[in-house]
């Protein structure tokens, strides 16, 4: 079957699934669930947008249901505000929520990066190293877009490299909420900010190579608290 390539039937992406039409599985309403998940997290849906369920229907080529459920499941999670009688909105994290919730990605970055330290020499380290490599030359080209997928790559590594899947999972949540890739898409753009995130990542990888747990874990929160400073909204 051909793709459907109307201009009012976007197309969108999530992991190697392509939700278009009415694919084969688009009824799912997980499906719709993670979509609209990304789309949310990576700011292509914009903060405070309207989110109408009959435009979303028509976009994936579904029915109002799976829209009606998965808007209901990212509202528990945060993302949306749906208010009865007037619509469903993109939510924007406050000044104090995103404190918080950075508060306790520090704690949760700060024991992963200290979990994968003690670990020795697995793939995540090496992934790490050439992660670093690569950041180094998107901040020498000014290449804020890149660099901001590189450190969503590198804090990814982090928690993976912890091998605690309670961990992963908390971490995945809190992310979502924050709205992490937006957060970073914004400040990379701040004065000096390219500059010395990447040096704090490179504090980070050293003291994980090196197996200093403790240094690794000191290092991964000042890091973080770093992030948060610039983070605030202003």
């Amino acid at each position: 079957m051909q793709a459907d390539s109307r201009p009012d039937r976007p197309a969108y992406e999530e992991g190697n699934v392509m939700v278009r039409g009415r694919e084969e599985g688009a009824e799912q309403p997980e499906s719709v669930v993670d979509a609209l998940r990304r789309l949310i997290v990576s700011g292509e849906l914009s903060s405070h947008s309207a989110l109408s369920e009959s435009a979303l229907a028509q976009s994936f080529g579904v029915s109002r249901t799976p829209i009606r459920e998965a808007l209901k499941r990212l509202q528990t999670e945060g993302l949306v505000e749906i208010r009865p009688r007037v619509g469903t909105f993109i939510r924007e994290p406050s000044n104090r929520e995103v404190v918080e919730l950075f508060d306790v990605k520090e704690m949760l970055e700060g024991l992963a990066a200290r979990l994968l330290a003690v670990r020795g020499r697995v793939l995540e380290r090496d992934q790490l190293e050439e992660n670093v490599a690569r950041s180094r030359e998107a901040v020498a080209a000014s290449e804020h877009a890149k660099y901001a997928e590189l450190v969503h790559e590198f804090h990814n590594l982090i928690i993976q490299g912890s091998d605690n899947i309670k961990l992963a999972e908390h971490y995945r949540a809190l992310m979502n909420q924050l709205a992490y890739h937006r957060i970073v898409v914004r400040t990379v753009s701040n004065a000096g900010r390219l500059s010395s995130s990447l040096e704090e990542h490179e504090r980070v990888l050293a003291r994980i190579m090196d197996k200093d747990r403790f240094g690794a874990e000191a290092a991964m929160r000042d890091h973080v608290r770093a992030a948060a400073r610039e983070a605030v909204l202003r």
